[in-house]
């Protein structure tokens, strides 16, 4: 995440505010989600796992690239 100049507001705002792209309920070790927000004009991927066995939220965050996203980022490309 703060290699990629993401920070925990930037998290925060999406996880709070963004709206959930894809669900995994079948991942791996935990079911998780994907979600989509914009920080300015910069878009956000958020995916974040439940462990409830532990009570943590494990997170992921990434700028998604246009090569692989359509133009609102809501939709892999084929």
């Amino acid at each position: 995440m703060f290699e990629r100049r993401i920070g925990r507001d930037d998290v925060l705002a999406v996880v709070e505010g963004g709206r959930a792209v894809e669900d995994y309920p079948d991942d791996k070790p935990y079911p998780s989600r994907l979600m989509l927000g914009f920080r300015g004009d910069r878009p956000i991927h958020v995916v974040e796992a439940d462990n409830p066995d532990d009570g943590e939220i494990i997170i992921i965050a990434y700028e998604p690239d246009p090569n692989q996203w359509d133009a609102r980022f809501l939709r892999r490309k084929p």
